[in-house]
């Protein structure tokens, strides 16, 4: 359900609202643009009379949706989203290139690679310091001193980095030195993981997994 509100409604008045959804068992989803301001619940929303929230002269309309994925729904969430990652915006309208190696192999090799991009106008530097092979003889990536290269390179040009994260073991390495963490296609699925990501806090870049439909990404 969406209850929205005028663009005058009292702050105090909406907050009530929300307290009296919230006793009702339901979670509030809060979505605030420049001239919409609404709230998307979640939970079992059939006790709720629409009539009387509607009535509510603060206000304007209130709609049953039945449509998936909440979250990334344009109903709950009219405005694009926009992340900011060390000053650099991803999303609404901003065009954001990531660039960098498949691999950092040294610190020489990821700083030159990091200045080079830095020129050419990216402002996101990416490589990869756990890399999944199909082979397991084949080479696995320099794992934490890789991170640490990466980190040696965001000091050298201020560029944020993005690298691929494998396990929940190294999320503490990567809640510290890294910017977006990336979740790559073999590991899409492991919801596990995915759930550990989330309490992060940190911008994630959820790669398609092999064969997946769209409606499983």
């Amino acid at each position: 359900m969406i209850v929205i509100f005028k663009n005058n409604a009292n702050p105090e008045q909406v907050k009530q609202l929300c307290a009296g959804f919230e006793a009702q068992g339901l979670k509030i989803h809060n979505s605030e643009g420049e001239h919409t301001h609404l709230i998307g619940l979640i939970g079992d929303t059939s006790s709720v009379d629409i009539d009387l929230v509607r009535a509510n002269d603060f206000v304007e309309d209130v709609k049953r949706v039945s449509e998936p994925y909440k979250k990334a729904n344009r109903k709950f969430h009219p405005a694009d989203t926009a992340v900011d990652v060390a000053g650099h915006t991803i999303g609404g309208g901003h065009f954001s290139v990531m660039a960098g190696p498949c691999s950092v192999e040294s610190e020489s090799q990821i700083v030159e690679v990091a200045r080079d991009v830095q020129r050419s106008g990216a402002g996101i530097l990416r490589g990869g310091a756990f890399k999944p092979r199909t082979s397991p003889y084949a080479f696995q990536g320099k794992g934490v001193e890789g991170v640490l290269l990466l980190d040696e390179a965001r000091k050298n040009t201020g560029l944020p980095i993005v690298s691929e994260l494998m396990s929940a073991d190294q999320l503490p390495l990567f809640e510290e030195a890294v910017d977006v963490i990336q979740i790559g296609a073999r590991n899409m699925q492991n919801f596990d993981l995915l759930k550990k990501v989330g309490k992060t806090h940190k911008p994630v870049l959820l790669k398609r997994g092999l064969s997946s439909t769209i409606e499983e990404w």
